[in-house]
């Protein structure tokens, strides 16, 4: 009796230990356990950590972004630095039943990422179960993926993620390395894309683009932040008074004017006249150099030296935008900064955004835009 009675207890265990295991395993691979056709809209988003999602959290909550059957899933590779389970935990503890993750696992190296590879089957099956695709802000890429060696203002710290979402982005869009390869999008050229400051960079150089690795000195020719203060607001795109004086509690980002142009997106599908030169919310040091295959410029600085935006020459639904438009503090009234020591007085950044029109609806449509191309293309497919 003592026997069977352990027999049963050992059983129970390992029933116990199955069920935690597959749960544990169910958190990480969502397109691997459900269909090409569903419901819902589906939002792949790359570098899914706690702050990509509570920008998504916030955008929804303020009505910018807004699809009432939307899932989002959180792909990233398992050799990422970044602590993915974090998220996921933050996701069970806050109820996000909208949110899911996929884990990618396989061999991804410099030598390897634009062509066919070990990953090649489940960028596959991840666009076809995708209805699009957001790529968010994030730190440099190794300048070796774009054949350049390494300026010193370079820091690299997560190349295993500019080695997945460069590779995913060639598979999608195709590039200069292989002019061969036939990119995912020719089977479906509406897909939507949208890359934000880091994903700007990466759309360009998944593509067989280059970077500026630092604006201040390699397009300024600037060798100090004296220097660079000197420039002016307008050609500052992260705030220089915060590296010289850390303990004032300064704004790290810079709010300034874009110029857009007349081609490009912003003016021909979202309505703008080409002298609007509304504000955005900048956090960068790099930028698109040499342009990818099929990459084209839609808004620069206003000087027009520095990119701000591009978009694609034959896919419709790709745009890749060098400022954050998804900064939950960009529409908090009740929080206010200070740019410069002699700022007596902290300021909001939404009422910069309301005071210089038309930069608050510029942001609102840029969602709204996103939005409808999404649901678009996934009532397209059902």
């Amino acid at each position: 009796m003592q026997r069977s009675l352990k027999v049963k207890f050992a059983f129970f265990l390992l029933f116990c230990l199955t069920l935690i295991i597959g749960f544990n395993c169910s958190q990480h691979n969502y397109f691997d356990n459900t269909r090409q056709q569903s419901e819902q809209v589906r939002l792949t988003i790359f570098y899914p950590d706690i702050g990509s999602i509570w920008a998504l959290m916030k955008l929804r909550e303020i009505g910018f972004f807004k699809i009432d059957n939307l899932l989002v899933i959180g792909v990233y590779h398992e050799k990422e630095r970044t602590d993915y389970q974090a998220s996921i935990d933050f996701a069970q503890k806050n109820k996000l039943d909208w949110l899911k993750f996929h884990r990618l696992t396989g061999e991804l190296n410099k030598d390897i990422l634009f062509q066919n590879n070990e990953l090649t089957d489940a960028f596959n099956n991840i666009f076809k179960k995708s209805d699009g695709v957001i790529f968010f802000g994030g730190a440099d890429i190794p300048p070796y993926i774009y054949g350049e060696k390494t300026n010193l203002l370079t820091e690299i710290e997560t190349p295993y993620r500019s080695f997945l979402e460069t590779s995913f982005i060639f598979h999608l869009l195709g590039g200069n390395q292989d002019s061969t390869f036939v990119p995912l999008l020719n089977s479906n050229p509406d897909f939507p894309i949208l890359g934000i400051c880091l994903g700007c960079q990466s759309l360009n150089v998944g593509t067989g683009g280059t970077l500026i690795q630092d604006i201040w000195s390699e397009v300024y020719g600037k060798k100090t932040l004296e220097e660079a203060i000197a420039l002016g607001k307008d050609q500052w795109h992260t705030n220089p008074y915060r590296r010289l004086f850390p303990e004032q509690d300064l704004i790290p980002y810079n709010m300034h004017p874009v110029k857009l142009l007349t081609a490009g997106k912003f003016v021909t599908e979202l309505g703008f006249p080409s002298d609007a030169n509304p504000f955005i919310m900048s956090a960068h040091h790099q930028m698109p150099g040499r342009l990818g295959k099929g990459m084209k410029i839609s808004a620069t600085s206003l000087d027009g030296k520095v990119i701000e935006a591009l978009d694609h020459e034959i896919y419709p639904n790709v745009l890749g935008l060098q400022f954050h438009p998804e900064f939950p503090i960009l529409y908090d009234r009740a929080r206010t900064f200070r740019f410069l020591p002699e700022d007596e007085k902290a300021i909001s950044l939404l009422e910069i955004l309301e005071h210089h029109h038309p930069s608050f609806e510029f942001h609102q449509k840029i969602w709204k835009w996103f939005e409808e191309k999404l649901t678009t293309y996934h009532n397209s497919k059902n």
